[in-house]
């Protein structure tokens, strides 16, 4: 097995056995309230039991980085999508000048002796 392999597991599992047992042991449902104006009749509203509100946020932690990431990136992208343009018209201006060199070259004929 790999470092890498292996520090996944040293890592992974004990974070997998404190998310379980922290769903387990949290099971109650609460209410999350997204109207900081009205306590008693909120407009929103949403009941959850609580490892799921967590789990949720956690998720959406983990989209929101990924797409500040891929937001930072584009430039980067964008580079190499040009360079990669860049690369194939060089070469097929290269292809092209080839097959005009040898269009230009005078054919030469090879006689067969009797």
């Amino acid at each position: 097995m790999t470092f890498k392999r292996i520090l996944n597991w040293v890592v992974g599992l004990p974070l997998a056995v404190i998310g379980i047992g922290f769903a387990v042991a949290n099971r109650d449902w609460v209410t999350v309230s997204f109207d900081p104006v009205n306590r008693v009749h909120p407009f929103a509203t949403l009941s959850l039991p609580l490892w799921g509100i967590l789990f949720a946020g956690v998720f959406i932690g983990i989209l929101a980085g990924w797409f500040v990431a891929w937001r930072g990136n584009a430039r980067h992208r964008r580079a190499s999508r040009e360079a990669r343009i860049e690369l194939i018209r060089t070469q097929q201006a290269h292809e092209r000048e080839k097959r005009e060199w040898h269009q230009s070259l005078p054919a030469v004929r090879q006689e067969h002796e009797p």
